[in-house]
């Protein structure tokens, strides 16, 4: 069993993951990055660790890919809380997980700040079925709800998040606004004047004050689409306001010391550009960053070899092999200069034959043993120089194949380290400050709560934490 290693800049802090889990101040950490850097393993990883530490935990995913829940033995997750079985609680740890429900927080939202004939008007509404189910931003906005919800309950420890999964990691932080906008705006407060004026003296302001915007509006999103609108824009008049109230006292929570940010990159170029712009972003909202996670770092427990040297040594193997090559295929025959091209001798020339024995060991077969292996003979209790060749030979040249092929391979493994390590470099140079954990890859994927537990040792920077 061999370690893979891997190493930080001395210049470079290093983020203790321990310390910031273990911190009871610390009571939410948020995983964000771009798609496909692992901000899911992370955050559930992140969790069990903190549980099996003592601490009451509840990893959000807003995952549709599903994955925690496999990882984490639930056959599945919802927007209720879990309790995930299988951690170790002697620590007094709790884990549950959950995950989000776009639609149903939305329903949850308009059951908590409306009656029971409001709300049910509300999510009858076919323009509100839309906008619950995939209005550009409802999911960012939902998990901020429900982030908010969870938080104001004080039933937890720590609340983990895994951010959705976007173009760009900079939507989580944008599209909460960008809906509140749309839900307190202007256009919705146009919509809503005909509704406050009510009835006859509604119609009429409708038809003389807004007769031109609406025509217009009804050839955009046709006339069945406004009616519907309008009539979710009255149903909805009393909790425009809480939208936006309730977005920016979120986005003060995740300003506040209690917050963690935990930006999640593979050390390749786009995804550490991307984590890049996370930084610099979350440092110009003034929220907390913790540090930098760096997913699946390959490494190697032969690091002193370098790429340049296995390649030679390859190479020279493969020469090696090629002069062996033709050495057997145009052999030294050793032909006496006396005879012609190494014709045996005449039987006049020929040394007798020892006493006891047939005149010589020649058959029209080829060449016998006349001993037959008995004591005495140069073949005793091995093969024939001939089967020895046979034998020994090609598993030799096999070896050595093997050999040069694994050298190869090792210099693309180096190869890899270097470029993810001058990308990684880069980051560190353009962000200095930024403290750094480098997680390893695993040599398979992560579908059980030991997965996890091999990744929350990575994270910490754990020496036992070595590839089977």
């Amino acid at each position: 069993m061999t370690s893979d290693t891997t190493t930080l800049d001395a210049s470079a802090p290093r983020l203790e993951v321990d310390t910031l889990i273990d911190d009871p101040h610390t009571r939410i950490v948020v995983c964000c990055g771009s798609g496909g850097v692992g901000k899911t393993t992370t955050a559930a990883a992140l969790g069990v660790r903190a549980a099996e530490r003592g601490r009451k935990v509840v990893v959000l995913t807003i995952d549709p890919a599903r994955r925690l829940a496999q990882s984490m033995g639930i056959s599945e997750l919802d927007n209720v809380p879990r309790q995930v079985k299988g951690v170790d609680e002697s620590a007094g740890g709790e884990l549950h997980a959950m995950m989000l429900d776009m639609k149903r927080t939305f329903d949850e939202i308009v059951e908590g700040h409306a009656d029971a004939d409001r709300a049910r008007a509300i999510l009858e509404n076919p323009f509100y079925q839309s906008l619950s189910a995939g209005f550009a931003g409802t999911q960012e906005y939902m998990a901020m709800e429900k982030l908010g919800q969870l938080r104001a309950n004080d039933e937890w420890d720590l609340i983990i998040v895994d951010t959705p999964p976007s173009r760009s990691a900079l939507d989580f932080l944008d599209a909460p606004k960008r809906l509140g906008s749309f839900l307190d705006g202007k256009f919705i407060r146009v919509l809503m004047a005909p509704a406050k004026v009510g009835g006859r003296a509604g119609m009429k302001f409708l038809n003389v004050g807004m007769s031109m915007m609406t025509g217009t509006l009804s050839k955009l999103m046709g006339g069945q689409l406004l009616r519907d609108v309008q009539t979710f824009v009255a149903a909805m008049d009393t909790m425009f306001g809480g939208f936006r109230t309730r977005a920016d006292a979120t986005y003060r929570l995740l300003q506040a010391p209690g917050t963690a940010f935990l930006v999640v990159a593979a050390p390749e170029r786009d995804a550490l550009r991307e984590a890049a712009y996370f930084v610099e972003r979350l440092a110009a909202e003034q929220m907390p960053l913790a540090g930098l996670v760096l997913n699946r770092v390959h490494g190697s427990g032969a690091a002193q070899l370098s790429a340049e040297r296995a390649l030679a040594a390859a190479e020279a193997l493969t020469d090696r092999m090629a002069e062996d090559t033709d050495a057997d295929t145009h052999p030294d025959t050793g032909a006496d200069p006396g005879t012609d091209d190494g014709a045996a001798p005449d039987a006049a020339t020929a040394p007798a034959a020892p006493p006891g024995r047939a005149e010589n060991n020649l058959e029209a077969t080829g060449i016998v043993d006349l001993d037959d292996g008995k004591a005495g003979s140069r073949t005793v209790g091995s093969p024939s120089p001939a089967a020895a060749a046979e034998h020994v030979t090609p598993t030799s040249a096999s070896a050595a194949q093997l050999a040069a092929g694994l050298l190869r391979l090792h210099a693309e493994r180096m190869q890899v380290l270097a470029r993810e390590r001058r990308t990684r470099d880069r980051f560190t140079t353009l962000h200095p400050e930024v403290p750094v954990t480098e997680v390893a890859a695993l040599p398979g994927d992560v579908h059980d709560l030991a997965g996890l537990r091999a990744i929350g040792d990575r994270l910490a920077l754990n020496p036992t934490a070595t590839d089977d």
